[in-house]
């Protein structure tokens, strides 16, 4: 476990270096967040909640297509990084509100639709994972859009879960701010919200409360992609439901063998999660069909992720799907686990008859051992655009 622990994730990935691939532009993002400001050298932001919301604009390098997976991220085994066969930082500075605004409406000028992306990761991500994760689905998308990186406290541990969890109720304001200011921007055409796990009890949170302070969303929410979502079905769907009738296109992504929504609903205290529903039992099926809900089920395709958890964000066939769709006009983190942070969720799982928190208790000595750093984990799953393209584009 402990010889686990020594690869992964190196730290200071985004000190920025002087070159970058020649295959492609580099992605070149805004990141908001309600972070804390990190000291420590290529990190910028740390898991602590930070008093007031940050922005900063961070280009990423993404190496060649001939050596690269799609759908996966490539950190560099030791900085500073090859950038013909990994992911390179060559821009990262923090930015002001204005200075922030300013990107937002010179970015928007040079995209043909006008159109912002907006992502929101989900539980267990540190800073650095976020930003590369994201470089990854806009680079593989293909999409020419406006990447926006919302990011908010989580300190990277499967052991914070509930650190996490209440950091998504700490950034709800923040990411309304984030949303009002490129609704409010003319040169943004129309924004498509992507969020994952934890992140999507964000975003719904935060869709619900500006539907209630304002009696509607604004036209420009087109599309909400609700990727695993780590969500009860019955919070989910009252949000739903307090957006209104003019509510933006949901499309929601589910699997039953996710295996860390599988532990989030022992530690809810079996509460079904909205990201492992069975799409065709009833009535929830009706019932989400009349909510106007679009479901993908990824049940049946296998993932390289042990946890079954970020299978949307590493098929290369449904990332390009994704970008078609944006490219359209039309319609995902990732949750990559180290060795150490797998048994914490074996244990748990396994805790059934002795109780969950048992089961936690019992694995802390496994985080002990294993720092938990993680890589992108590449996945091989099969081809799913028919299906994607008939779930969003049905009337």
């Amino acid at each position: 476990m402990v010889a686990g622990g020594c690869a992964g994730t190196p730290r200071g990935v985004l000190i920025p270096t002087s070159y970058a691939s020649l295959s492609s532009a580099p992605v070149d993002m805004l990141v908001a967040t309600t972070r804390k400001p990190s000291n420590q050298p290529g990190e910028m932001f740390s898991g602590e909640r930070g008093p007031t919301l940050s922005f900063a604009e961070i280009a990423v390098s993404i190496p060649p297509d001939s050596i690269r997976k799609p759908g996966s991220v490539q950190w560099p085994a030791e900085l500073p990084g090859n950038p013909a066969t990994d992911f390179v930082t060559v821009k990262a500075h923090t930015l002001d509100r204005s200075q922030a605004m300013s990107w937002i409406s010179r970015t928007a000028k040079r995209v043909p639709r006008r159109q912002a992306l907006v992502f929101i990761h989900g539980f267990n991500n540190l800073f650095e994972e976020a930003v590369y994760r994201f470089a990854q689905i806009v680079h593989d998308t293909g999409a020419d859009v406006v990447p926006v990186l919302f990011t908010w406290p989580s300190r990277g541990s499967v052991l914070a879960y509930g650190y996490d969890q209440e950091s998504t109720s700490y950034s709800r304001n923040a990411l309304e701010q984030v949303l009002r200011t490129l609704a409010e921007d003319p040169n943004v055409g129309e924004i498509t919200i992507l969020a994952h796990s934890l992140g999507n009890w964000l975003a719904l949170e935060t869709l619900r409360q500006m539907t209630i302070r304002d009696r509607r969303l604004s036209i420009k929410i087109r599309n909400v992609l609700l990727a695993a979502p780590d969500v009860d079905v019955d919070l989910a769907r009252a949000a739903f439901r307090d957006m209104g009738p003019e509510r933006p296109k949901l499309t929601l992504f589910v699997a039953q063998d996710d295996e860390a929504l599988a532990i989030s609903q022992r530690f809810w205290g079996d509460r079904v999660r909205l990201g492992d529903i069975d799409p065709k039992q009833e009535p929830l099926r009706s019932e989400l069909a009349r909510d106007g809900v679009m479901i993908l089920d990824l049940t049946q395709l296998s993932s390289g992720d042990p946890l079954n958890h970020s299978k949307f964000a590493e098929s290369p066939e449904l990332v390009q799907l994704i970008g078609r769709r944006l490219a359209s006009g039309q319609l995902l983190t990732d949750a990559n686990v180290s060795i150490g942070d797998r048994l914490v969720f074996r244990a748990t799982r396994a805790a059934g008859s002795i109780g969950a928190a048992a089961g936690w208790v019992a694995s802390v000595p496994v985080a002990l051992v294993d720092p938990g750093t993680r890589k992108g984990l590449p996945g091989h799953l099969a081809a799913i655009g028919r299906q994607f393209d008939q779930t969003v584009t049905r009337p």
